[in-house]
């Protein structure tokens, strides 16, 4: 199924959400007693206090993001009290409006990438104490090493990858088994498509997969609709593996400038519990009597296009 909402509906939609959260309190106004009929701030509201006409901002929340200056973006951003990733979600939504942007900020195949460069292969390859892996703006994960296919067993193996991890985690029910937070992961997974959709807007392969994810599981459904968008750079990951059992890791995101791809690496703080258990991982999987067996997972050989 094809499925993605027009670039005016996303604008509109992610500015209405931004506003309903809002309370009057919040943004400093007065409610001089009378009751709301609506959540948050009011549309006039968020014009006063970003400066400008209550019609001119209507436009802008019906979509009509094509044209806006820099400034106005700064001042409706600070009326409605956005963070750095809401922010340049937010001008990402813009630029994709105006005429000849297809997509933002990455490059515009950034989605899209199942290669990696020889040397970033090499550089994960060398990594032997260190899970790491590679994914793109949908989340394929394009190449993995060793100790990554380790700690991912049951889940990933060489001979299945690209792998998408979206799909997994909302169309498989034994990913709430493997992520032991499975609603932080889900979280994370949709905010971060929220704002690879707002950089590609026409991808058809992430349209696809927003589709097939809207109809197909209900919590990403729910979760896609708050439009909520939210960097990862840094985040503990809880997972549960069949060989140490379960292990509480740091999970880095390192982007690949220019690339469209993002590094993965899992570390353990020095002399932890859990870096004993990633040193116990690593040497099963470097042991050559070890397989690291094909994932039997029914969704692992997926279309990736």
């Amino acid at each position: 199924m094809e499925f993605m909402a027009p670039d005016s509906s996303e604008a509109a939609d992610f500015l209405k959400t931004r506003r309903a959260r809002i309370t009057p309190a919040q943004a400093g106004i007065q409610g001089f007693g009378r009751t709301r009929r609506v959540p948050g701030l009011k549309r006039e509201e968020v014009a006063m206090l970003a400066g400008v006409s209550t019609e001119y901002y209507a436009r802008l929340e019906r979509g009509g993001l094509r044209g806006v200056s820099e400034s106005v973006l700064h001042a409706l951003a600070d009326a409605l009290q956005l963070d750095e990733a809401e922010r340049l979600h937010l001008f990402d939504l813009a630029r994709t409006a105006a005429p000849g942007q297809p997509s933002g900020g990455r490059a515009s195949d950034g989605a899209t990438r199942t290669a990696v460069r020889p040397s970033i292969a090499r550089l994960l390859d060398v990594m032997t104490g260190t899970p790491a892996y590679v994914r793109n703006g949908r989340f394929d994960i394009v190449a993995a090493n060793r100790l990554c296919l380790a700690l991912y067993s049951g889940v990933l193996a060489a001979d299945t990858i690209p792998f998408n991890l979206a799909r997994y985690v909302f169309l498989d029910p034994r990913a709430a088994d493997f992520f032991v937070e499975w609603d932080a992961v889900a979280d994370d997974i949709v905010s971060a498509l929220r704002i690879e959709v707002g950089r590609s807007p026409r991808e058809a392969g992430l349209s696809r997969l927003v589709g097939d994810l809207s109809t197909g599981s209900t919590s990403f459904a729910t979760r896609w609709a708050r439009h909520d968008v939210r960097f990862h750079r840094s985040a503990q990951k809880h997972l549960r593996n069949p060989v140490v059992g379960e292990i509480e890791l740091t999970g880095d995101a390192l982007e690949l400038p220019g690339q469209g791809l993002t590094v993965i690496a899992y570390t353990a703080e020095a002399g932890s519990p859990a870096q004993q258990q990633l040193d116990f991982l690593a040497s099963w999987a470097s042991d050559p009597k070890t397989a690291i067996a094909p994932s039997e997972h029914p969704l692992t050989h997926q279309r990736v296009d």
